[in-house]
């Protein structure tokens, strides 16, 4: 299989038509790396060349740099089901951009975009249908990033006298406690400085 992507990658270096920031390969996972404004040409050639086929958009994914200056990056993996083949597509966007819809060229990008505009809060140009799909309509924020409050910003719960759920501040039953997680073969730093103390003392 390390063949083929070598093989894959060659092919695609030299491809005069895909616009390309970066390309990597890392065991069998090649990453192709585009900007925002060529993404859409870039999948579509990969799409329909017959050099490529990659006819399938398996799933698009957001993932949060809170540090970085361009905070989210999206990835987009394809299947070529002729050359058994998959890739990975990454664009970086800022917090506020706009990135341009894919559900002209995967009718299957539409659950799949409302999705990370649900969890990340990306938007996405030209989509027919933006809205959240897993959260409630209602929802505050974005679980996915980062910088989301592990509590969130509302409970909810069902009232049996209002026969509906409500929204209420979130109460929390207990404070956040800290956890030791250290090795228990190495021991945790209250242990260890109690040891200390004891070897001195002899």
């Amino acid at each position: 299989m390390k063949e083929e992507y070598n093989n894959l990658k060659s092919l695609i270096e030299k491809n005069q038509k895909i616009k390309l920031t970066n390309l990597e390969l890392n065991d069998d996972n090649l990453i192709l790396s585009s900007s925002k404004e060529d993404l859409l040409f870039n999948i579509d050639f990969l799409k329909r060349s017959s050099d490529f086929k990659f006819r399938q958009l398996v799933d698009i994914l957001g993932v949060d740099y809170p540090q970085r200056e361009i905070r989210f990056e999206i990835i987009y993996l394809l299947l070529s089901h002729e050359k058994n083949l998959r890739i990975s597509i990454k664009i970086c966007v800022s917090e506020n951009d706009l990135v341009p819809s894919l559900t002209d060229i995967f009718p299957s990008a539409n659950w799949q975009e409302r999705e990370v505009f649900d969890m990340y809060g990306i938007k996405f140009s030209n989509h027919p249908d933006l809205r959240r799909i897993l959260t409630d309509y209602e929802f505050e924020g974005y679980p996915l990033r980062k910088d989301f409050p592990l509590t969130g910003h509302k409970e909810v719960r069902y009232d049996s006298e209002l026969q509906k759920v409500v929204y209420e501040p979130v109460k929390l039953a207990q404070d956040f406690r800290d956890f030791d997680f250290e090795s228990p073969w190495e021991g945790s730093e209250y242990i260890n400085k109690e040891q200390l103390k004891i070897e001195k003392e002899k």
